[in-house]
């Protein structure tokens, strides 16, 4: 009875220090099915599985500001890496950004707007009231593509006030997929994979600013194993898998 005892208290006292062994990767939401698949496959080949966490890249970062437990982020756009380097806290020579998307209109399967998206095209005309899905502006990634798009092409202004913003990309795609807004902005890869929301239009590259991935180590968790992760996540079978999803692999 007495081993059984000792037995139970050093398995509890072991588990913190287990957890602590864990690879814990911070990623843009919109990553969630292709780095969920290269895990997998990392996994399958021999390797500890890595704990994702997928969220809106500016709340990533600030839990990481926060002391969060993270080996490696990888956000949605350059800004938000930029803000944890200059906060000291990612691994500079980790950084690297690999991959690419594409900004596009996405309405309800069935239920087109009507609009080609070119310089003073009328969103809010065409919304007639109705709402428009986008991930935060003021910090979200995809939310901030969005509106520089908008303001580039003349639209935003007046559709500024419909408006509703969601916590991240994917939560501006459910209110499009439930029909709770007319209208969304996300990214393409995003909108692949429903059948109930369709593309309106794609937003001309030169509207917003590249939407890039950067990934980086986060300096007080370097480790051995967040360095061979990272070497995978850039390998031709990661690759691969970032294609199949529709992601532009640099």
């Amino acid at each position: 009875m007495l081993r059984r005892f000792v037995l139970l208290i050093s398995l509890l006292l072991a588990a913190p220090a287990l957890a602590q062994d864990k690879l814990v990767i911070f990623a843009a939401a919109s990553l969630t099915e292709a780095l969920s698949e290269a895990g997998a496959a990392y996994t399958n080949a021999g390797h500890p599985p890595p704990v994702f966490s997928f969220a809106a890249s500016s709340a990533l970062a600030r839990q990481i500001e926060s002391g969060a437990p993270a080996g490696l982020f990888i956000s949605a756009d350059e800004e938000w890496m930029d803000y944890l380097g200059m906060r000291n806290l990612i691994a500079p020579d980790s950084r690297i950004s690999f991959l690419g998307n594409t900004l596009v209109l996405v309405t309800p399967k069935g239920q087109p707007l009507g609009v080609t998206i070119t310089p003073n095209f009328d969103l809010a005309g065409a919304l007639k009231g109705r709402k428009l899905a986008l991930a935060d502006p003021t910090g979200v990634p995809a939310g901030r593509y969005g509106r520089a798009a908008l303001e580039f092409l003349g639209a935003w202004t007046a559709a500024e006030h419909l408006v509703v913003r969601a916590d991240n990309v994917r939560a501006a795609l459910t209110f499009v997929e439930r029909k709770e807004a007319a209208a969304g902005i996300v990214y393409a890869t995003d909108a692949a994979l429903t059948d109930k929301v369709e593309i309106a239009g794609t937003f001309p590259a030169d509207s917003h600013p590249s939407v890039s991935y950067p990934m980086a180590i986060i300096a007080r968790n370097d480790s051995t194993q967040a360095r061979a992760f990272r070497d995978f996540l850039l390998s031709d079978v990661a690759k691969s898998i970032y294609r199949k999803y529709g992601f532009a692999v640099r």
